[in-house]
């Protein structure tokens, strides 16, 4: 196994895949959404082909639930050590990543960390894991510089995306990393909006096209 992170090399540098449709972009819920669970929600695209698509929602927190807690209900570590976590693995957010496999942790995170074979790259120095190891990683100090823990995932047969689109569900922006990993939870919505210089008030709850 070989691990990439905090800029130090080794091994092979991983590589994004060869992109498709939407990978790496942010979908932006319209007020037309109906479906409950994806209201006012951003989306990180982290995969997106003629398979399918499959996203983490990013600006939904799973309450009362803190990441030093969580360690040691998956036997990360024992008890006695939460309090001797550092405050950056302390502060790691909890998602709500979708309604998909919500039992499984998905990890977004800058590229400094990497385990071959269990690291997605996606776009733009942000990679996916869901391993264990990861956790463990940002335990004991050697995990990425920045990361978010999801709790399920949002998932797209073939073609559906594509047609929620085009039946006004959704709009897209570029990602960055205050979208993804910025504290400020409850403000996504509107930062995701106004990196396309529209005001939440400006949209229509209608569906139409352009």
């Amino acid at each position: 196994m070989k691990t990439v992170r905090k800029g130090k090399i080794s091994g092979k540098t991983p590589q994004p895949p060869k992109r498709g449709f939407l990978d790496g972009q942010m979908l932006i819920a319209m007020p037309s959404m109906r479906d409950e669970r994806f209201m006012r929600s951003v989306i990180y695209v982290c995969a997106h082909s003629s398979d399918g698509a499959m996203g983490i929602v990013v600006n939904q927190l799973v309450p009362d639930l803190d990441f030093a807690r969580l360690l040691v209900k998956l036997d990360v570590i024992p008890s006695e050590q939460r309090i001797e976590l550092r405050d950056d693995a302390r502060t790691v957010p909890i998602l709500k990543g979708g309604p998909v496999d919500t039992q499984r942790g998905f990890v977004l995170h800058s590229s400094d960390y990497f385990t071959e074979n269990s690291t997605l790259p996606i776009d733009d120095g942000i990679c996916l894991t869901a391993t264990i190891d990861i956790l463990k990683a940002i335990a004991h100090g050697s995990g990425p510089e920045d990361a978010v823990l999801a709790l399920g995932y949002a998932g797209w047969a073939p073609g559906q995306l594509e047609s929620e689109i085009q039946d006004n569900g959704w709009l897209h922006c570029s990602a960055d990393r205050d979208l993804i990993f910025g504290g400020n939870t409850g403000q996504k919505y509107s930062m995701a909006l106004q990196k396309l210089g529209i005001q939440p008030g400006m949209l229509s709850s209608e569906a139409g096209h352009a």
